[in-house]
């Protein structure tokens, strides 16, 4: 039964996406539960239901600041389920209409199932910043503070 709850889930978060680009809030919404929480980097700082998230979306959109995308997807997803309850993580590139360079962002979502599907309960996205080059290797074992043992 995880197995086919989880490319359920998997099925959703493709067509939670699809529906962004797509400019449909309605079939997006349907993803997530109503008292989703949702915490990213970019968001003036968590916002605790989906009225909170639609009262920022309203400002975005009157400002004329939603974001336009000509790719939107999650990569290197991994889901696990745990009866009605699940977590999904995944990388999530989006690239901006006209191209550009990728931005990636580390995704968390927790979600539930409910009478209807599986609804996104906590969904928590932080962008990264890809490095320059490859990460410098250490030299040899990390100094210890002075009195700490070794």
């Amino acid at each position: 039964m995880s197995e086919q709850a989880a490319a359920e889930i998997a099925a959703g978060i493709d067509d939670m996406y699809d529906a962004f680009l797509a400019g449909d809030q309605a079939r997006f919404d349907r993803h997530l539960h109503a008292d989703v929480t949702t915490w990213e980097t970019h968001l003036p700082g968590p916002l605790r239901t989906r009225a909170e998230l639609d009262a920022y979306r309203a400002g975005r959109d009157a400002a004329g600041s939603r974001p336009v995308l000509d790719r939107l997807a999650a990569q290197q997803l991994r889901v696990d389920v745990w009866g009605d309850a699940a977590v999904a993580r995944y990388v999530l590139v989006a690239v901006a209409a006209g191209g550009g360079p990728a931005q990636h962002s580390r995704v968390t979502d927790v979600l539930r199932r409910t009478d209807d599907g599986w609804r996104i309960v906590h969904h928590h996205s932080e962008l990264v910043q890809e490095p320059a080059g490859p990460a410098p290797q250490a030299a040899g074992p990390a100094p210890q503070p002075a009195g700490s043992p070794a």
